[in-house]
């Protein structure tokens, strides 16, 4: 039997498509937390992105034969995750959502703690003020690392403009956060 934690994606949808469907549960467990930690970045409620990254396994599993095995899956599957993302993005423009993960555990350094989060939530508000055209290749690039080659495949733009966008998203980034400090 094969070890299909060490076959490359596009062997396992190969296998998937002439062989046995339930391999699938394969690319479930490969990018759930990746596509989870995209859709939520990009509406910023949990609850709609684990419905978003389920649609987004849904739909990928659908139109399994429609994928190009000579291209990354990543690229593929993390576009169908952004046109879902989008999606909800555009149904629920007026909708603000609370931040309900605050947890503070009492046998850890609260102080530090909080220091942490403080840094995150300004990075996340500064990127929120971001247009989104500059936030989500920045966002693909530093959080998701995903290379310039992948970014322009998911976003379906020339490497170039991805490159100029998470350029000026930096500088956008650093004109924010220090605007404020």
């Amino acid at each position: 039997m094969r070890d299909y934690k060490k076959v490359s994606d596009e062997e396992l949808i190969e296998d998937i498509r002439s062989k046995n469907k339930e391999l699938y549960v394969h690319i479930v467990d490969r990018y759930q937390n990746k596509l989870m930690r995209y859709i939520t970045y990009l509406i910023h409620d949990e609850q709609k992105a684990a419905d978003s990254v389920q649609e987004t396994f849904i739909k990928a599993y659908i139109n399994l034969n429609g994928f190009n095995v000579n291209k990354k899956f990543s690229s593929w599957i993390y576009r169908i995750a952004h046109n879902q993302a989008m999606n909800l993005v555009k149904k629920y423009t007026k909708e603000v959502s609370m931040d309900t993960s605050f947890d503070i555990r009492s046998n850890h350094d609260i102080e530090e703690e909080f220091s942490k989060k403080e840094i995150v939530q300004k990075a996340h508000s500064c990127l929120n003020q971001m247009p989104i055209i500059y936030s989500e290749p920045l966002a693909l690039h530093f959080l998701d690392e995903k290379s310039y080659e992948e970014i322009s495949d998911i976003l379906r733009i020339p490497m170039g403009t991805v490159a100029t966008r998470i350029s000026r998203a930096k500088f956008i980034m650093k004109n924010i956060c220090q605007k404020n400090k």
